[in-house]
């Protein structure tokens, strides 16, 4: 049986960001500073929320996004991380994954905005690129550039980056093991101190309680979830998903009720789960199998 050391002590912290919370559940000793990790976590999420936030119109992205077509820019090298990555999800998935579907959300209410008919009607009528054929990146030299005008949304790809963040701290820190989530997204570090894996819930797509469909058992790994039933409009009685359909410039017709990705990192956990949502269980499977993620799809009942 494996030896579990009396000097580690359970600890759960949070705190506010992106609109929702990020926490933070891990294993420690008693000499380690708890406040001091309380405030680190927080600088590492208040730092990506004021990068790649679009309800900060100081935020790096939103600069970026006002500024004009065909101009260098320099960006922080976390934010060009985050559009890199995002870029070459764009193109693996076929555009399935596109940051530049910034105007439709805004559009339909799904940002600082609310819903515009008018917006709408432009968002769906618009001639569309994806963004991995509008932008360019020199990471090397801090830089950035489109070439025409596009209005960048990073929801589908900044909560797994800020989770990646929260275990980069803990890492720091000399954690060895814990879970690490905003939202739906998580980085399970390490084995519990028992040396069993972490159980993580993968939640029932209900619209109106939570309640756990399944229980993973996870070590060294990050997960997220992209789903219907949290974040909708309705209209005319019909539930819209905030995942827009980057074709369309509008929500999800037809998707999973929920997508759920394993892979090295909560950023490429988070994208991936939103183009699979997009491409749909039939359509995803090739590719999730020849990128090797493990993928558990959730379907709606017919009603």
């Amino acid at each position: 049986m494996p030896k579990i050391s009396t000097d580690l002590i359970r600890h759960a912290l949070n705190g506010p960001t992106m609109g929702t919370r990020w926490s933070a559940t891990f294993f420690a000793d008693k000499h380690v500073d708890i406040d001091g990790l309380q405030e680190a976590f927080q600088a590492s999420v208040d730092d990506v929320d004021l990068l790649m936030s679009t309800w900060k119109p100081d935020s790096a992205l939103m600069r970026f996004n006002a500024a004009p077509a065909n101009v260098w820019l320099n960006l922080p090298d976390r934010l060009l991380e985050v559009l890199e990555f995002g870029l070459e999800v764009g193109r693996q998935s076929g555009g399935a994954f596109d940051m530049g579907v910034g105007d439709a959300v805004s559009a339909w209410g799904f940002a600082a905005d609310c819903a515009d008919p008018d917006r709408i009607k432009t968002a769906l009528s618009v001639r569309r690129k994806p963004a991995h054929e509008i932008l360019e990146i020199d990471r090397p030299k801090g830089l950035a550039r489109k070439s025409a005008a596009i209005q960048l949304d990073l929801s589908g790809i900044a909560k797994g980056y800020g989770a990646d963040r929260l275990a980069e701290v803990a890492r720091e820190a000399g954690l060895e093991s814990g879970l690490f989530a905003i939202d739906g997204e998580l980085v399970v570090l390490g084995k519990r101190p028992d040396g069993g894996d972490w159980a993580v819930a993968v939640e029932s797509p209900d619209y109106a309680m939570r309640s756990a469909h399944s229980i993973l058992e996870l070590h060294d790994v990050a997960v997220a979830t992209s789903g219907d039933y949290r974040h909708w409009i309705d209209v005319n009685g019909r539930r819209l998903s905030h995942t827009m359909d980057p074709r369309r410039g509008a929500p999800l017709l037809e998707s999973p009720a929920s997508v759920t990705v394993l892979a090295s990192s909560c950023m490429a956990a988070d994208a991936w789960a939103t183009a699979f949502m997009v491409l749909g269980e039939a359509q995803s499977k090739p590719l999730a199998h020849k990128l090797g993620l493990q993928v558990l799809y959730i379907e709606r009942a017919e009603a």
